[in-house]
């Protein structure tokens, strides 16, 4: 007899097809009266797996009591409540690392894009204009510049990485030092005004909730640019807006928003803005990489095993 999980909205495919077809699996955006269907599988549920900006908060956990594990496909799990999971002492996991690699490609690729305007240079060319209007405008040179990364995690260190390989210098701020040679900053503002390009790596959360705000974009100033591979939630959204508008900062390149997907028009007028629809570690290897050890974590669990990537 399978394993009964709840799943509670839609997710990476593939992952979605093996939960389906390895667990009785009940999808709970199908259902047509949600809170019946809870009712009817409360009494078996034991697991249940997160995907998207669905939230998992105290009043759906407390409709599942039999509830012992919420594992998250993803890093961040901003969207669980993780103080409620403690109270009722409910693991979650995560999926930590597998994606680095692609999440640094996409920072390194969002630095050049936003530097050096190479989608806006490709629109040019499209649009017919280079025989008309002569050469795209110059743009700005990535190497030598000094990178300030906020939120030096795993994703931090191997942006880093490939940063010193474009000639990058490397600035960060933590909460706390860590042991690597780049030179720190004790908050964000100290990080920004050091900084020519300021990139957001941190976790989201009510903790960094518009951490990136008016200060710190004065103090990154004209010349600066803002790179989010984080959660849009970091940076104060209608500020950054006004910034990029009023030319205080120089650029901005994004994958995250803070109501994603609904994306902000006024963003799409901006030719100073490098958009993404957060994409960071949309490949196929990273994705299926998540969702095996999403999956993994529930089987480690039914077995009565720790699981690979605990949260809390």
């Amino acid at each position: 007899m399978k394993n009964e999980i709840i799943i509670t909205a839609q997710g990476h495919q593939g992952t979605l097809e093996r939960m389906q077809n390895e667990f009785s699996a009940l999808k709970l955006w199908e259902a047509p009266d949600r809170d019946a269907a809870l009712k009817a599988a409360a009494p078996r549920l034991r697991a249940l797996a997160h995907f998207g900006h669905s939230r998992v908060d105290s009043k759906l956990m407390d409709a599942l009591p039999k509830l012992e594990l919420i594992a998250n496909f993803g890093v961040g799990v901003d969207q669980i409540d993780l103080e409620a999971a403690k109270q009722r002492h409910i693991i979650v996991t995560n999926t930590p690392d597998v994606l680095n690699d692609c999440v640094a490609d996409t920072a390194i690729a969002l630095v050049l894009n936003t530097l050096r305007k190479f989608p806006q240079s490709e629109a040019y060319l499209r649009s017919g204009y280079w025989p008309t209007r002569g050469p795209y405008p110059l743009a700005t040179s990535v190497g030598g510049k000094t990178l300030g990364i906020l939120g030096l995690g795993r994703i931090g260190e191997a942006i880093a990485k490939r940063a010193l390989a474009f000639g990058m210098q490397i600035r960060y701020h933590n909460r706390h030092k860590k042991n690597v040679p780049y030179a720190y900053d004790a908050n964000p503002v100290a990080l920004a005004k050091n900084s020519h390009v300021l990139l957001i790596v941190t976790p989201g959360g009510a903790g960094t909730a518009k951490l990136v705000n008016a200060k710190v974009l004065d103090a990154l100033g004209p010349q600066g640019y803002v790179v989010n591979v984080a959660r849009g939630s970091v940076v104060d959204e209608p500020v950054l807006l006004r910034y990029l508008r009023e030319k205080k900062i120089a650029g901005a390149g994004l994958d995250v928003f803070e109501h994603e997907p609904k994306v902000p028009a006024e963003f799409y007028a901006l030719d100073n803005a490098v958009l993404f629809p957060h994409v960071a570690s949309a490949t196929i290897e990273t994705r299926k990489a998540m969702g095996d050890l999403q999956v993994e974590n529930l089987h480690l669990h039914f077995a009565g095993k720790p699981v690979k990537t605990r949260v809390v």
